[in-house]
């Protein structure tokens, strides 16, 4: 006989904690994350160009809790 030991905890049903390494799958799909805004391929030709388009990319993971304020 055998026996798995899992590597979580639960407390009372609100929160789960996993120790080691989770993995999920190829094609797997994980709900309730949050998402940045679709931001197009850079095509700056300066570098004034590409910091504007670098920043409108950090906006929207700051807009989408994907990244602290300041």
């Amino acid at each position: 006989m055998s026996y798995t030991t899992k590597n979580y905890t639960t407390d009372g049903g609100d929160k789960t904690v996993i120790g080691g390494t989770l993995e999920i799958k190829e094609g797997a799909v994980l709900l309730g994350q949050p998402q940045a805004d679709f931001q197009t391929d850079s095509t700056a030709t300066t570098i004034a160009g590409l910091v504007t388009d670098f920043n409108a990319l950090l906006s929207k993971f700051k807009a989408a809790g994907l990244m602290k304020t300041e």
